[in-house]
C-alpha cells in the first residue's frame, strides 16, 4: 500500500479556510449564517484597478512573464518601499512578485531555512506559519503571549528561545488574529536581538495599511542597513485593495535571497498571473485613488470594529482586546467551561454562527472574529453569540 509523503502527513489544513468553507455551505443550504471566520474585505476591488486588469487581457498580456514579476510592476513596488516605508536603497531586483501573500510568506521560509534549523514564531499566530516552517523541514519554536502581553514578545522572550539551530523569526504586525501592532521602539528592540545573534527576520506586513486610533507601521527593514540585510518583507494587494482573489503577494529581501526566491519560484508555480499583475501596478501607479479607496474601507472597518468590540464585551464570561490593526479581534472566552474547538463547532451548529477556534493560532481559550462583514451581521450575530453563551 503506497503511504503519503512525511510533508503532506504532517501539514494540518487552513482552519480558516475550513470554518469558511463549512459556513458557505450551510448558506448554500438555505440556513441563514452570521460567517465572522473569512479574511478577506466585503468589498469589491475599486473599479481602476480592475479596468487596468481588462486593458492588459485586451492588449495581449496573457503570456508568460518573467518568474519574478512584470519589471514595471517591481520597479513600482521597490519605489513604494523606498518612498512609502523608509527602506534604504531598495533595487527593483530585490523584489518577487507571487501568486498570493500566502505564497510569498512560504518561499521566504523555503530560501532561508534548512531540515533541522528552527523558526520563533510568536502565538496567537497566522495558521498557516507553523505548517510552512514544518513544510520546509524546519521546527516552529512557539513562544505563547496573552492577552495581558498586548499579545507581543518581549526581547527577553526572544533571547530566551534562540538556540544555535535558530534561523528565523516571524513577525506579523499588524497582527492576524489579534489585529495588535508593535511600536517603533518595540520593533527595534526585537530587531536588536536579531542582529546580534545573526537571525532573519520575516516581516508579514499585509495589513500595513488597515490602522486605527491613530495607530502607525513600521517596517523593521526601515531601522538600518543592518536590519534590512537581515529582513525579508512579505506583503501583498489582497488586504490593502480588497484583491484576495487575484492571488498577488509581493516579497522584499536583500538581493541573495531574492534571487533564490525568484528561483525557487520559477521551479514551482512559474509566476504570478501577468494580466492580474498590471491591475496591481495601476493601484501603484494611481497611489491617491488607491489610498482614497483605502480609506473608504477603513470607515467601515473602524465602526465595525467598535461595534464589535462593545458587543463581545458586554457578554458574561467574554473579555477582548481593543485592536489597533487588520480587521479581527481575538476575545478569550476560558471562564465560558469548554475549550475553544467545542465552542466554535457548537456554536456554528447550533446558532450558525461561525467563527475560528484559537486553537488553530496557538491560542487555546481564544476565538477570531473577522468584522469585515457587513453592520446587520454583526448585529445578529452578537444577539446569537449572547443567547448562546447565557444559555452554556
Amino acid at each position: 500500500m503506497h503511504k503519503l509523503s512525511i510533508w503532506s502527513r504532517n501539514v494540518s489544513p487552513s482552519p480558516t479556510l475550513a470554518v469558511d468553507a463549512k459556513a458557505k455551505a450551510l448558506k448554500a443550504a438555505g440556513e441563514s449564517v452570521c460567517g465572522f471566520g473569512a479574511g478577506e474585505p466585503d468589498f469589491d476591488t475599486p473599479e481602476f484597478i480592475k479596468l487596468a486588469a481588462e486593458k492588459a487581457l485586451r492588449d495581449g498580456m496573457t503570456k508568460y512573464a518573467p518568474a519574478a514579476g512584470v519589471p514595471a510592476l517591481r520597479s513600482a513596488i521597490a519605489e513604494k518601499y523606498v518612498r512609502d516605508n523608509n527602506l534604504p536603497g531598495i533595487e527593483a531586483s530585490q523584489v518577487v512578485v507571487s501568486p498570493g501573500g500566502k505564497f510569498s510568506c512560504y518561499l521566504a521560509i523555503l530560501s532561508v531555512i534548512s531540515p533541522g534549523d528552527e523558526v520563533i514564531v510568536p502565538a496567537p499566530y497566522w495558521v498557516s506559519y507553523p505548517e510552512m516552517v514544518k513544510l520546509a523541514g524546519g521546527t516552529p519554536r512557539v513562544i505563547t503571549t496573552e492577552m495581558e502581553d498586548g499579545f507581543k514578545i518581549t526581547p527577553d522572550l526572544f533571547e530566551e528561545a534562540i538556540n544555535s539551530k535558530t534561523r528565523l523569526i516571524i513577525l506579523n504586525s499588524p497582527s492576524n488574529p489579534t489585529g495588535a501592532i508593535y511600536t517603533k521602539e518595540e520593533l527595534e528592540a526585537l530587531v536588536s536581538v536579531a542582529i546580534k545573534h545573526n537571525i532573519y527576520i520575516l516581516s508579514d506586513e499585509i495589513y500595513e495599511y488597515l490602522l486605527y486610533d491613530g495607530a502607525e507601521h513600521h517596517s523593521p527593514a526601515s531601522f538600518s542597513q543592518e536590519a534590512a540585510d537581515i529582513t525579508l518583507t512579505v506583503a501583498g494587494f489582497s488586504k490593502t485593495f480588497s484583491m484576495t482573489g487575484w492571488r498577488l503577494g509581493t516579497l522584499v529581501a536583500p538581493p541573495e535571497i531574492a534571487k533564490a526566491v525568484a528561483s525557487l519560484q520559477s521551479q514551482t508555480s512559474s509566476n504570478a498571473t501577468t494580466f492580474a499583475q498590471y491591475g496591481a501596478l495601476a493601484a501603484l501607479q494611481e497611489w491617491d485613488r488607491s489610498m482614497d479607496a483605502v480609506k473608504g474601507m477603513l470607515q467601515h472597518f473602524d465602526r465595525r470594529r467598535l461595534k464589535l468590540l462593545e458587543g463581545l464585551n458586554a457578554i458574561d464570561g467574554i473579555e477582548c482586546n481593543r485592536s489597533e490593526g487588520a480587521f479581527y479581534l481575538f476575545p478569550r472566552i476560558k471562564s465560558l467551561g469548554m475549550n475553544s474547538m467545542e465552542f466554535a463547532d457548537k456554536l456554528l451548529d447550533e446558532k450558525k454562527v461561525a467563527v475560528v477556534p484559537g486553537e488553530g493560532f496557538g491560542a487555546p481559550g481564544y476565538m477570531r472574529l473577522s468584522y469585515a462583514t457587513s453592520d446587520e451581521i454583526i448585529t445578529e450575530g452578537l444577539t446569537r453569540l449572547s443567547d448562546f453563551c447565557s444559555n452554556l
